[in-house]
């Protein structure tokens, strides 16, 4: 027969209201009873039942997380690193998978709304407005989107394309592509920008090519159009496109880094293995999904208690937060660039050198300037 908190209650000597308070709001509790309470209830097995909690608590204790595109290496690490911070705050995750689609995207918030305190939403590709509506009905969090008066994770994609875009002028590249991704994504419009930016300042040509899927298959699909674009040089919106298009320049006879440099982003696995090895800009995906966990508790698990239903979104006295954390990013230098029609001796020993063998994670040093986030609400 289970063990039931009257079991606790009896052994610790304590009453029932008090073994609940123990699990559901611990800090009401005498510090010694708690311990006594939690002893018992680890020696007879008790688990709390989560659904009867809720009740009392007004919080399911879940979150959701949803995510454009499960297959994506990027997103893993950030799932994991997600889970982790929740299970440490006594949390549950639901991850669910949208595969790039912003009408499935507000299905799952209005399915999970009823079974989680809050959503983690990662990459969304809905507009900034329906995203807002959304806030109303449950407590969200956006990462890699900036959305006014909610709180959001952002990647420092823009320095890392400004980045990538010096070191190839660096390397002698006056004639460089950007490979767009997705349309409604806030990363790539980051990007775009401040590749223009950096382009111009650096006397290089900028050639858009895009949109495009964000996938393996979206940068072999473009191979053709890089190469018949005349350009020296290549950033693509992902390290998955960037190695679909090292793949399909391969396949054309093209040769990389000797005849095109690629740059990619995100630093996931697979740019480590690639031949040759993929130069990239690393995304803090990991801190971004522990930062984006406790962003959301912040403004759910600390509401007065008692003040919503499971489910019930903005009720009264749900303390909201609407702080936006800007995570940077970092140029790491391997095989994939090399020296452009440009290049000079002097310039070209710089640029080349890589990365620091001092530095972790071999990414390569460089002054950071202050990071101003982009104007609220920008869509395209």
């Amino acid at each position: 027969m289970p063990v039931t908190i009257r079991d606790v209650a009896r052994a610790s000597g304590v009453h029932i209201s008090t073994v609940s308070r123990t699990f559901s709001a611990p800090h009401l509790v005498n510090p010694e009873t708690r311990v006594r309470v939690l002893a018992c209830a680890e020696d007879l097995g008790y688990r709390p039942n989560r659904a009867a909690r809720a009740l009392i608590t007004g919080r399911t204790h879940n979150i959701g997380l949803i995510i454009a595109d499960i297959a994506n290496p990027f997103f893993p690490p950030l799932i994991k690193a997600a889970e982790s911070q929740a299970r440490h705050r006594d949390y549950h995750v639901f991850v669910a998978d949208t595969n790039e689609d912003p009408t499935a995207e507000e299905e799952l918030v209005h399915a999970l709304a009823k079974q989680v305190d809050g959503v983690l939403l990662c990459s969304p590709r809905m507009s900034n407005s329906l995203i807002e509506q959304l806030s109303r009905e449950v407590p969200l969090v956006v990462v890699n989107r900036q959305v006014t008066g909610l709180p959001c994770v952002l990647m420092d994609v823009g320095q890392g394309a400004r980045a990538a875009i010096e070191h190839l002028i660096g390397l002698g590249h006056r004639g460089i592509a950007l490979l767009g991704g997705p349309r409604s994504s806030w990363t790539n419009r980051e990007m775009r920008r401040a590749a223009a930016t950096a382009a111009r300042s650096g006397g290089a040509e900028l050639t858009l090519l895009g949109p495009n899927a964000p996938t393996e298959t979206g940068g072999l699909a473009v191979a053709e159009q890089v190469r018949r674009s005349g350009v020296s040089a290549v950033l693509a919106y992902n390290d998955l496109m960037a190695i679909g298009l090292i793949e399909g320049l391969d396949a054309l006879g093209v040769r990389v880094p000797q005849e095109v440099s690629v740059v990619g982003v995100d630093d996931i696995a697979l740019s480590r293995l690639t031949r040759p090895k993929l130069t990239t800009v690393a995304t803090p995906t990991g801190a971004a999904g522990r930062t984006a966990v406790d962003m959301l508790l912040q403004q759910d698990i600390e509401s007065p208690r008692g003040a919503r239903s499971p489910g019930a979104g903005t009720a009264l006295g749900v303390r909201r937060t609407t702080a936006q954390v800007m995570l940077q990013t970092d140029l790491v230098i391997r095989d994939s660039t090399g020296p452009g029609p440009h290049a000079r001796p002097a310039r070209l020993l710089a640029a080349s050198r890589g990365p620091d063998p001092h530095s972790p994670a071999g990414r390569a040093s460089r002054p950071r300037p202050p990071v101003t986030p982009s104007p609220p609400n920008a869509e395209e």
